[in-house]
C-alpha cells in the first residue's frame, strides 16, 4: 500500500485544500471546481486525490478507516471538501486527526445510518450490488448508476462517464463493500466532539440529503448549512461557480 493516495494537484497558494470525490468518480471529477476556486483565491493549493477503489488508487482495497488516514497522509493539514463517500472519508478523517482539519465541506455528505436494521439492509444491498459490477463490468454499470433518479438533475455532458469507465470492476466493488454506507459506523458523535468548522452543501432538489445536511450542520458543534437552489445530487458537477464561490468563503470565514 502506497504511504499517500494518487492525487493531481492545481496552484501553488500556501493554503492547501484537499478534494475527495463520490463512488464511481475519480480526482478528476474536481477539476472545474478548483480552477474556479483558484480563480477567487490565488493563495491555494488543490490537491484531488483518487479515492480507494478508484482511478489510479483501484487496487487499494482498505475501509473507511484506513481511507481516512491515507487521505491525511495526502494533505496533512488543510481544508478538506468532500462529496458522498468523499464526505463519509472526510467525517472520518476528523476522528482520525481533527488537529490537521483546518475546516471541512460535506457535500450531499452522511455522518451514517444510525438505524442498526436499515445499516444491515443496506450493507446486503451493497454486497448485491458489488457481485452485479462484478458480473456486469464497468461500462455497463456505469449506464447503469447515472440513469438512476439521483442523478435525474444532471445533464449527460456533466457526467463524464469516460473519466468513470477508467475504474475497475474490483476496485468499486471492494469500495462498496469495505466503504459503503452500510459498512460505515455512524460517525454522528464525532461532528458533535470535534471544533473543526464544518459547511455542509445540498442541491435544493435532493429532499433526502438536504434533511441530512441540515442536520450534520445542526449536531456539528461549529456548522453552517447552505442548500444550493435548482441543484440536485451532484450539486458539484451542475454548479461548479456557486460551490467554488461558497467553498471560498467558507474557507476565509470558518468562524462565521
Amino acid at each position: 500500500m502506497t504511504a499517500v493516495l494518487p492525487h493531481q494537484t492545481l496552484g501553488d497558494g500556501s493554503v492547501t485544500v484537499v478534494f475527495a470525490h463520490g463512488f464511481t468518480q475519480t480526482g478528476t471529477s474536481w477539476l472545474p471546481v478548483a480552477r474556479l476556486l483558484i480563480e477567487r483565491s490565488p493563495n491555494l493549493r488543490c490537491v484531488m486525490v483518487d479515492l480507494p477503489g478508484h482511478g489510479r488508487a483501484h487496487d487499494v482495497h482498505v475501509d473507511l478507516a484506513e481511507t481516512a488516514a491515507l487521505l491525511l497522509a495526502t494533505g496533512q493539514r488543510a481544508h478538506y471538501v468532500g462529496y458522498s463517500l468523499g464526505a463519509r472519508s472526510v467525517i472520518q478523517a476528523m476522528r482520525h486527526r481533527p488537529d490537521e482539519m483546518l475546516s471541512a465541506v460535506l457535500i450531499s455528505g452522511t455522518a451514517g445510518i444510525t438505524d442498526d436494521g436499515e445499516r444491515a439492509a443496506r450493507q446486503h444491498a451493497d454486497e448485491e450490488l458489488a457481485r452485479h459490477i462484478l458480473d456486469v463490468g464497468t461500462d455497463a454499470f456505469i449506464q447503469e448508476w447515472l440513469a438512476q433518479p439521483l442523478f435525474a438533475h444532471l445533464p449527460n455532458e456533466l457526467t463524464d462517464p469516460e473519466d468513470r469507465r477508467r475504474n475497475t470492476p474490483e476496485g468499486l466493488a471492494s469500495s462498496l463493500r469495505m466503504c459503503g454506507q452500510g459498512a460505515t459506523v455512524p460517525m454522528w458523535d464525532v461532528l458533535a466532539s470535534t471544533d473543526t468548522p464544518l459547511l455542509a452543501l445540498a442541491g435544493s432538489r435532493d429532499d433526502k440529503y438536504v434533511a441530512l445536511a441540515r442536520r450534520m450542520a445542526t449536531v456539528a458543534t461549529h456548522g453552517r448549512l447552505h442548500v444550493v437552489d435548482g441543484a440536485g445530487h451532484g450539486v458539484h458537477l451542475e454548479q461548479p461557480g456557486v460551490v467554488a464561490r461558497e467553498i471560498a468563503y467558507w474557507i476565509n470565514n470558518p468562524n462565521e
